[in-house]
């Protein structure tokens, strides 16, 4: 369709005289020369376009003599936008942007201000989740907050078996013009079969909002937990600390358990202030508007300062009745001389503040208690971003025996937060996470 529409614009029916159309690629090396073949192939096959249509290989770009257009496939860096003035922009694959921003889409939006009446097309596959830059122009276009904005979105329904092939024609109506069946059909029976196949398939092929890598919890099962959690300020409470480097997230996850067996949760999140814009751009995540929103908490200069956290701790054991803060050893060592000056007894830092170790023996229980509260629907997390972020980046890695434990290399982002949320849920003694009903042993 943006080939079409390139080609009518530059020299068919609609003509955009002395106009400048700019396709862009995104995240894949190469990209921006695939792009231009495609373009390019078109022109050489079909005899109308090669006769209007120059081609320019070196230069990535192709010329519509009689009306002065050219068309110019951009990298997918966002230096290459500055100064241009685009008048027909096409986004290729912008669903591989993670995270909310992206430059090079910010800077060619951003161009066309020069224009009368410009166009900008975007063709992808969906994102992995909502809060990536394609989910949320589809969700607006879809609301209909923008009348000039027109999406066209072919998805499977969640509702249709995922490997029938009515779910694959839904998402693929060209299903058999121009694509393989026979592969295709062969590829939903691999998905099938494979578990660990199926994610990919369902972002690829049926072009669901999926996650092609595998993660610890599905988005939909995490955010069917989104409930508001109650005020658990002064209530008895478990914890989870995950220290950081110097200048990443370091998290603090609270939980309380109500009589029901519900587990609210209180999250803190911190990020040295210092070039928080660089750190957003590089996780692909709005730290600068989470912190503004007071969703996380900036601390002084270009570092974690362990002063600034000890400090709010002691605030917060002011708030909260903490039980137990189970801690990952990493850093320990630094942050304890500023609890003790923060004023913390020896004592609290013995009995209160508890080591807990990341590898399977430690983590392995502690993920399948938080996964049953979660499919249980036993927590309320209010649907905190930062904490939601950092599930959705959350992948396991599973040992010999079949212990599991949440892996940082594995996953696709920051963690921190599901790390403290693990050992905030691990921290609690096993009668609080299975919360056994006494007087129905009792008969």
């Amino acid at each position: 369709m943006s080939i079409a529409r390139a080609s009518v614009r530059s020299a068919g029916a609609e003509p955009a005289k002395f106009g400048t159309i700019f396709g862009r690629a995104v995240a894949r090396p190469g990209r921006d020369h695939f792009q231009l073949g495609e373009q390019n192939g078109e022109a050489q096959s079909d005899p109308e376009p090669r006769r209007a249509v120059r081609i320019m290989e070196t230069a990535k770009t192709l010329v519509c003599p009689e009306l002065g257009t050219r068309y110019r496939a951009l990298s997918a860096e966002a230096t290459t936008a500055f100064g241009l003035s685009p008048s027909v922009i096409i986004h290729d694959e912008l669903g591989r942007v993670r995270g909310p921003r992206s430059q090079l889409y910010e800077a060619l939006e951003t161009a066309v201000g020069a224009q009368e009446a410009p166009l900008s097309i975007v063709i992808s596959t969906q994102s992995a989740t909502d809060s990536d830059l394609l989910s949320i122009l589809i969700d607006d276009a879809l609301r209909g907050a923008d009348p000039s904005t027109i999406v066209k979105l072919y998805t499977a329904p969640p509702e249709l078996d995922p490997f029938s092939e009515e779910a694959i024609r839904a998402a693929n109506p060209a299903l058999d013009s121009f694509m393989n069946r026979k592969e295709v059909l062969a590829m939903a029976a691999d998905a099938a079969r494979m578990p660990a196949r199926e994610n990919e398939y369902r972002n690829l092929v049926l072009n669901q909002r999926v996650d092609a890598s595998t993660p610890f919890l599905a988005p939909d099962v995490w955010m069917a937990c989104g409930g508001e959690p109650s005020d658990i300020t002064g209530l008895s409470v478990f914890g989870g600390l995950d220290l950081s480097e110097s200048g990443d997230l370091t998290a603090l996850v609270l939980a309380h358990c109500d009589p029901d067996g519900v587990w609210h949760l209180r999250p803190f999140f911190w990020l040295p202030a210092d070039r928080l814009a660089e750190k957003a751009a590089r996780d692909h995540a709005p730290y600068d508007l989470w912190a503004e929103r007071g969703h996380l908490e900036t601390t002084p200069g270009a570092a974690i300062g362990y002063e600034f956290v000890a400090e709010r701790l002691k605030e917060i054991f002011e708030d909260y009745q903490v039980t137990k803060i189970a801690f990952d050893l990493w850093n320990w060592t630094h942050l304890r001389p500023w609890l003790s000056k923060a004023g913390f007894s020896e004592h609290v830092l013995d009995t209160v503040f508890v080591p807990f170790g990341q590898g399977y023996r430690s983590m392995s229980p502690a993920v399948r208690d938080l996964e049953t509260l979660v499919l249980e629907r036993k927590l309320r997390h209010g649907g905190h971003p930062v904490l939601t972020m950092c599930m959705a980046n959350a992948a396991v890695e599973r040992g010999d025996a079949g212990n599991r434990k949440l892996s940082k290399k594995r996953s696709t982002g920051r963690i921190d937060g599901a790390v403290a949320l693990v050992m905030a849920i691990g921290a609690a003694p096993a009668a609080w996470t299975a919360k056994v009903d006494i007087q129905a042993l009792i008969g």
